[in-house]
């Protein structure tokens, strides 16, 4: 069913936003207050003008359909910018926390009691619970906290440890943009198709573009992973010299990464309809096939979406409507296993992993051996 708007017209919306103080919403019969309304969070651009608080927040509700179809019982990652996306602002990062920007894990003291979680286990074997989104009026809670972006894993809460979405993730690298990333998923279409995949491509909110493929929950992240390698392997071989899945940035030139590791336990990507924290306030835009190639990702913004949304509606709409077998991309896998390919690094705060090649950079071990030899 619809998720409506919270029915404030634009006369409304212009008087609520002018208390300074907190606007009380009706979101499918729950109150949300937002407090400091009339905070800027994304500063005027010469493309756009200055994004608030409420603005974010009655963003989020006027395209409830497409973010929950996105986030629905997905134990979900918070990015907060609780004071706006500025300069100045400083982002935690994994290595340095403290930061005014950062990654919300953990359930925030004081949510409401509509507000559900999921147990998650990181590769460490620690737990948190995670913010798992059952209604639009969470999403609509999480922005007035300062959520600008959602970051859900590829599970959902009835069934933790098995993936149901494969996500390729095409990276441009230094020397290459967007265009490059388009033509690269015209051949990455091609291939799922030859698969029998149905693939649902989207903008990043940079300069990259992602393609969600939902697959049945019966693998492993290890298997989902490998099934991600073995996508990216063979698109370097139809497209060689424009693609890579070299894990070290040194090793990668100028060419799309396929980045791998994006489905492995604990890493995410920005969901659809997810704001990203940039000048102009852009996001991440689901798109049809047809319109990618024209696309340019700075047109879709929290300005510029609702009026997308109400017009075409969620081309991410038929997502669901079925899910795939993984067992083709798991068997190119093994084929390259058997000519020598076998697995690939792991991000480098994770544990070892078994089967996982040494992690030292290749070029740095060769340094070091001459090293060595001297």
């Amino acid at each position: 069913m619809p998720y409506p708007r919270h029915g404030l017209d634009k006369a409304s919306f212009g008087v609520m936003a002018a208390n300074k103080e907190h606007v009380v919403l009706d979101v499918d019969g729950r109150d949300l207050r937002v407090s400091n309304a009339d905070r800027v969070i994304f500063p005027p651009t010469e493309r756009s003008r200055a994004v608030t608080k409420l603005d974010l927040v009655d963003y989020y509700l006027a395209v409830a359909d497409g973010i929950m179809r996105a986030l629905m019982r997905r134990p979900t990652t918070l990015e907060r910018w609780p004071k706006g996306v500025h300069s100045g602002i400083v982002p935690s990062t994994r290595e340095k926390g403290g930061g005014d920007a950062f990654f919300q894990k953990r359930i925030p003291r004081g949510a409401p009691e509509y507000v559900q979680t999921a147990t998650i286990e990181f590769p460490s074997g620690r737990t948190a619970d995670e913010v798992c989104p059952t209604e639009i009026a969470v999403v609509g809670w999480a922005a007035q906290m300062g959520t600008i972006t959602f970051h859900p894993w590829p599970v959902r809460r009835e069934d933790l440890n098995h993936p149901d979405e494969l996500r390729i993730d095409l990276d441009p690298q230094p020397g290459t943009d967007f265009a490059d990333a388009v033509r690269v998923a015209a051949q990455a279409r091609v291939l799922l198709e030859e698969l029998g995949y149905v693939g649902f491509p989207k903008t990043s909110g940079g300069r990259g573009v992602h393609i969600y493929v939902r697959i049945e929950p019966r693998w492993t992240f290890t298997d989902m992973r490998h099934a991600a390698i073995a996508f990216g392997r063979e698109l370097e071989r139809r497209l060689p010299g424009q693609v890579t899945t070299n894990w070290w940035k040194e090793e990668r030139g100028e060419r799309i990464f396929v980045d791998y590791n994006q489905n492995a336990r604990d890493r995410t990507i920005a969901s659809a309809y997810s704001v990203r924290p940039k000048p102009g306030a852009p996001v991440s835009a689901p798109l049809a096939w047809e319109e990618l190639e024209q696309a340019q990702p700075e047109d879709f913004t929290v300005t510029t979406m609702p009026a997308r949304f109400a017009e075409t509606g969620d081309r991410h709409a038929a997502i669901d409507d079925i899910a795939h077998s993984l067992e083709p991309l798991l068997e190119m896998y093994e084929r390259d296993l058997a000519e020598g390919r076998g697995d690939m690094p792991y991000p480098p705060d994770y544990p070892k992993m078994p089967g996982e090649p040494m992690r030292v950079q290749p070029s740095r071990a060769k340094r070091d051996e001459s090293e060595e030899d001297e």
